[in-house]
C-alpha cells in the first residue's frame, strides 16, 4: 500500500505578469489534467531544474550554498561545487 504523502509547499500568491495566451493555456491545461491552476504552474516550473546550464550557472556561482539550499539541489550538485 502506498500512503499519501502531504504537499508541504510551503505556498505563496506571487505577483507576475502572463499574457493572456499563457493564463488560458494554464486553465485549459488545469481541466485537462484536473489539477489546479497553481499545481500545473508549479510542476512546469520545477521542470527548470532539467536544464543542465542553469544547475552549470547555479555551480559556478561563488557563495552558492544559500541557492542550493533554497532550491532544494543539493542532489544535483557536486559536493565540490557548493561553496
Amino acid at each position: 500500500m502506498k500512503f499519501i504523502k502531504p504537499k508541504n509547499d510551503n505556498a505563496e500568491n506571487v505577483d507576475w505578469l502572463v499574457s493572456e495566451r499563457v493564463r488560458n493555456l494554464v486553465k485549459t491545461y488545469a481541466e485537462y489534467t484536473e489539477y489546479t491552476e497553481s499545481e500545473i504552474v508549479n510542476r512546469f516550473l520545477l521542470n527548470l531544474l532539467d536544464d543542465r546550464d542553469f544547475i552549470a550557472w547555479i555551480e559556478s556561482k561563488r557563495n552558492n550554498r544559500r541557492i542550493v539550499k533554497q532550491l532544494e539541489i543539493e542532489g544535483l550538485v557536486g559536493d565540490e561545487k557548493i561553496g
